[in-house]
């Protein structure tokens, strides 16, 4: 089994272009959340959302490119050309098939979508390229194409977990020995009048702030943007002389099985488990989690007894915060975003804050870090994503000596 190295990381969100915006961002505690405007909408009742601002993709996407490129794939080709220059790989080490390029996002190119159907139902002429722009692997092929790439390539698609499923099935086909890395991580660009509405009639949005854990949380807010990160095997990184960032050493993914909405505490648990098996740590050795922290009381309260399923007394000690304050609920890019934030605080060893809490909700005993980031001497973090439908993943980053 080959070890697997996490060598280049890439982000746009909220908070702005570059990896760095995002730690600098997550590291204070300076929220992206903020008010946004729906074209078109018609009776929307939430108008907070993390966007992507002041992004023009003409700057930095050719105009051929553009035509079958929706804004969540646009995230995602800014986001891997960062990844990539970071992991200071050539062109001609991408080439190939021993290169793969799996990316998740819950609803691919929902914008493309969105204006098409308002577009048809107002006898409107709308995008020749609405097919290739909307597809939920369009992201994924746009990099294929960009960089030459002829192994794995596509999508994979479950809710808020898709993106840290992706990394995770990545990470297993290095380990396999089928590829030598791996362009991965999530995109999501979600939005549009029509999809804020129909998580409106979900009842699980904020008017005002998302307020993981706390007494008093109404909701999460939606965000959008890319994180893609560059995996590879150990033999290749030495191969060519490269650096590792971190280790990514465990995946865990399982299914409740039980409802489309309601979160289950045992599946979350088996997730977190399977993660810890497979990284072959207990769990004293985690010394930071991500939370998948929505905001929202039923996924809250569930995420908190799970954990203290799996940790016992130890969750007293190890610090947790949730990121979506700061970028908001970038659903199907939430798990790429999350782990890269997880990625910076391990190599920082500075945990960062837990905004917006007004206390910390009883039903929810968390050791959560308030407010202001926190130096903390830890070797592997765990960040976890719980999606609609249950699905579960959690994956485990350790630190790179």
């Amino acid at each position: 089994m080959h070890r697997v190295a996490v060598t280049g990381m890439g982000a746009i969100s909220a908070t702005g272009i570059g990896i760095d915006a995002l730690w600098e961002a997550a590291r204070t505690g300076s929220s992206g959340v903020g008010p946004i405007v729906l074209e078109h909408a018609r009776g929307n009742r939430i108008h907070i959302g993390a966007a992507v601002s002041s992004f023009d993709p003409a700057v930095h996407i050719d105009e051929a490119s553009l035509r079958t490129c929706d804004r969540h794939a646009q995230f995602a080709v800014v986001a891997a050309r960062e990844a990539i220059a970071a992991a200071g790989l050539a062109p001609s080490q991408l080439l190939g098939n021993r290169t793969a390029v799996i990316l998740g996002t819950g609803a691919g190119g929902i914008g493309t979508l969105d204006d098409g159907c308002r577009a048809y139902y107002s006898g409107e002429r709308f995008d020749t390229f609405a097919v290739p722009r909307g597809m939920a692997s369009s992201a994924s092929c746009h990099l294929s194409i960009a960089h030459g790439i002829t192994g794995p390539t596509f999508a994979v698609t479950s809710a808020c977990a898709s993106a840290s499923q992706a990394i995770g099935i990545a990470a297993q086909l290095i380990r396999s020995g089928l590829i030598d890395r791996a362009i991965t991580g999530g995109a999501e660009a979600c939005l549009t009048p029509a999809t804020m509405r129909t998580w409106e009639y979900l009842r699980v949005l904020t008017a005002d702030a998302c307020r993981p854990f706390s007494v008093g949380r109404s909701g999460m807010v939606i965000g959008e943007g890319a994180g893609i990160c560059i995996l590879e095997s150990e033999d290749a990184l030495l191969a060519r002389g490269g650096r590792a960032q971190a280790w990514l050493s465990g995946f865990g993914t399982s299914s409740d099985a039980r409802d489309m909405v309601q979160p289950d505490v045992d599946g979350a648990a088996s997730a977190v488990s399977a993660a810890l098996t497979d990284a072959g740590l207990t769990p004293e050795a985690i010394g930071y989690i991500n939370a998948h922290g929505t905001g929202t009381v039923a996924n809250d309260i569930n995420e908190a007894l799970a954990l203290r399923a799996v940790f016992s007394d130890s969750l007293d000690t190890i610090p947790l915060s949730s990121s979506k304050p700061i970028i908001g609920h970038t659903l199907g890019a939430s798990g790429a975003l999350e782990l890269l934030i997880t990625i910076r605080a391990l190599q920082e060893q500075t945990i960062p804050p837990q905004i917006n809490c007004r206390g910390i909700d009883p039903k929810c005993a968390l050791n959560i870090q308030l407010d202001e980031p926190a130096g903390h001497s830890f070797d592997a973090a765990l960040s976890n994503s719980f999606a609609f439908g249950g699905i579960n993943a959690a994956l485990i980053v350790g630190r790179a000596n």
